[in-house]
């Protein structure tokens, strides 16, 4: 696929994209503590039966920008409810606004009706538009119906900017992409993590960001148990803020560039992480807006109104890795379950077939959800803020360096100095 193409693709290593090695995830540090609760078993969200994660990763050109041409560092994230029809087998949905400066698209509806009827698409902030039309004509290629003996449909599209390594301009992620994005879901069997897909240009805490994913076991008595996963596209937080598994690190590892930049480097030339050093302060106005999105997904039986409740506690994990929620950050959470489908109601629209009566709308949808005062709520809770936090972690974890437009880079976290740290301050 020569320099553009999904992220399990085959397409080498691609101007700007200085991959390496393969990466650890955050559970792999040593003496990290990530909460109580335990991961699935692929610690992500595609442990919810069911729910399917795939990536169209666009990296093209180097050097200057050109401001419709490039270079480019973009892509599409798509999360898929399940593996039928979506919008004839909606889920109950919900979101969450922690802080409203995006530029998401059918998050209102979601709001009002309490269903998904399409799958979550992540894209950068330009791209929305162009991304919410293919997706509009998916659906519609897969329910023709749609706007003619049937209601519309609201797809849902949500986005941070990537326009410090990608030519946002240019919104080069069109209806290609998307499908790919789709049909890399149907087909993946992991979900890849770092700079991929919708993550290729974002940064955050002044690192690589991106795609990030975790998952949490609930268990509900007698051997059953439920299962909660959450996919981030990380894109905010200042430097100095970074916090891992409750440690400061921030305080003590700064991007390469920084104006303090290697200020806390001991006589070894390693960092002074432990306790009694003077932290590491970034300089004055350094900048912690951005923006975050969250993905939440369960099989536990929960309401549209119960998952909004589930969805606020996604600012537990965020605040945990030192998110401070900006004036100009856009920041969504959007949880669903699919523990139960909804059928599509045609609200008596459908056209009959000649010498027929009209369809009768189908019987009102009766699920069984767990009661408020139920203890598996509280655990849900914390299910959601501990995998938030482990995603957003993930997503620095997994992103290599990325070199971008007008030369500028963003440079993987050191893992490496991550673990010394920890383990430095574990023996303190």
């Amino acid at each position: 696929m020569s320099e553009e193409g999904r992220a399990g693709a085959s397409y080498g290593r691609p101007p700007g994209h200085r991959q390496g090695p393969p990466r650890p995830r955050a559970s792999d540090i040593p003496g990290l503590y990530l909460g109580r609760l335990s991961p699935g078993p692929a610690n992500a969200i595609t442990d919810v039966p069911g729910v399917r994660v795939g990536h169209s990763t666009i990296v093209r050109g180097e050097g200057p920008l050109v401001p419709g041409r490039g270079p480019v560092r973009t892509g599409v994230t798509a999360v898929l409810p399940h593996e039928g029809n979506v919008f004839a087998e909606k889920v109950p949905a919900a979101v969450h606004v922690i802080n409203g400066f995006g530029k998401a698209v059918g998050l209102a509806q979601v709001m009002e009706c309490g269903v998904l009827e399409t799958p979550v698409l992540l894209t950068n902030t330009l791209n929305v538009g162009r991304v919410a039309d293919a997706l509009i004509g998916h659906m519609v290629a897969e329910n023709p119906e749609i706007g003619i003996d049937t209601g519309t449909v609201n797809p849902v599209v949500a986005e941070c900017n990537d326009g410090w390594l990608n030519d946002i301009q240019g919104r080069h992620a069109g209806p290609e992409h998307v499908a790919e994005a789709l049909a890399d879901a149907r087909a993946a069997d992991r979900v890849a993590e770092g700079a991929v897909g919708a993550g290729t240009g974002m940064s955050a805490f002044g690192w690589k960001g991106g795609i990030g994913t975790a998952s949490r076991l609930v268990p509900a008595g007698e051997g059953r148990r439920y299962v909660l996963g959450a996919l981030v596209l990380s894109n905010f937080g200042a430097a100095p803020d970074l916090v891992v598994g409750g440690w400061p690190v921030g305080r003590y590892l700064t991007p390469p560039g920084e104006p303090d930049a290697g200020a806390l480097q001991g006589e070894q030339g390693e960092p002074e992480g432990a306790p009694g050093h003077s932290e590491r302060r970034g300089p004055a106005g350094t900048e912690g807006a951005g923006s975050v999105i969250v993905v939440l997904a369960t099989d536990a039986p929960l309401d549209a109104r119960q998952l909004r409740r589930v969805a606020v506690r996604a600012v537990v994990g965020l605040v945990r890795t030192g998110a401070r929620l900006h004036h100009g950050s856009g920041d969504f959470v959007i949880a669903f379950s699919t523990a139960y489908r909804i059928p599509h109601t045609f609200e008596g629209r459908r056209r009959p077939e000649a010498g027929k009566e009209p369809a009768q709308p189908p019987a009102p949808v009766s699920a069984a959800r767990l009661p408020d005062d139920h203890p598996l709520i509280n655990e849900l809770f914390v299910a959601a803020g501990e995998a938030v936090e482990e995603a957003v972690l993930n997503s620095l974890f997994q992103a290599h360096t990325v070199v971008g437009r007008d030369g500028h880079v963003r440079h993987a976290l050191p893992v490496e100095e991550v673990a010394r740290l920890v383990e430095r301050w574990r023996r303190a």
